[in-house]
């Protein structure tokens, strides 16, 4: 559906319209789009925030979990004065804040086998802000289910790796992590990673929205930040994998 553009909206966008890659008919589809955002941590916080000032239409932001000093070294949108706060709550108020032509949908919630379908709903796109392999799975599972893109990234320390998977088009995430993973309480994670991940993830998301090519299909982009590299893996489908492999 056509939603066309605010005099209003206009001038806030004016510097991606100008993009011949976007121009008015990129941005009326980012107006039109339904994003999910799995967790608001400092992966989902940085994406959430810049989906919003990009002019995306709606996001719906699921997170379970309240403010913690902890997370303040990474998580752009929360401050001191949030701590105790939900986390959906403290996002909800920085992205209206921030855009209020952009519809924020704050679910404050597990993301569990029982419920991901409902709260991904008609939402056209998974930007993952998890940090746990099962979430992950879950996330995997409704994104191959709801025939959706999905934007994974994860970060330890200074090193991260991103990637996009699209049903039919790519490996899943189960292709490329099998099994079972032991979890980890409390991953090393310091901000500039979190942010440089995250904004590539946002990256991703506006290519798909708009139609832009060059995306991470099929490839996936590991960065070390430590020595400053960066190394593309060429990824294919596991045909054993329980998944997609049918």
């Amino acid at each position: 559906m056509i939603m066309a553009l605010s005099d209003e909206e206009k001038i806030r966008y004016g510097r991606q319209l100008i993009l011949p890659e976007i121009g008015e008919a990129g941005q009326e589809k980012l107006k039109a789009a339904k994003v999910f955002i799995a967790g608001l941590g400092g992966l989902g916080s940085v994406s959430a925030y810049y989906m919003a000032a990009a002019g995306v239409g709606y996001l719906r932001i699921v997170d379970k979990d309240s403010v913690e000093p902890g997370n303040l070294n990474r998580q752009i949108l929360h401050g001191t004065g949030d701590i105790g706060k939900a986390k959906t709550e403290s996002a909800k108020e920085k992205l209206r804040n921030l855009n209020p032509h952009c519809r924020i949908d704050a679910v404050c919630a597990e993301i569990r086998d029982d419920n991901i379908a409902e709260l991904v709903g008609d939402c056209a796109l998974i930007i993952d802000g998890t940090d746990n392999h099962e979430t992950r799975k879950i996330l995997n599972r409704v994104h191959l289910s709801n025939h959706i893109p999905f934007v994974f990234a994860g970060i330890e320390g200074f090193d991260g790796m991103v990637t996009t998977f699209v049903p039919g088009e790519t490996p899943c995430f189960e292709c490329l992590f099998p099994g079972k993973r032991k979890k980890n309480e409390g991953i090393p994670a310091v901000a500039p990673t979190a942010g440089l991940l995250a904004s590539i993830q946002s990256m991703e998301a506006l290519k798909l929205i708009t139609g832009i090519s060059g995306g991470l299909k099929g490839r996936l982009l590991y960065i070390q930040g430590r020595e400053m590299t960066f190394r593309e893996i060429e990824v294919k489908k596991n045909p054993a994998c329980k998944s997609c492999s049918h």
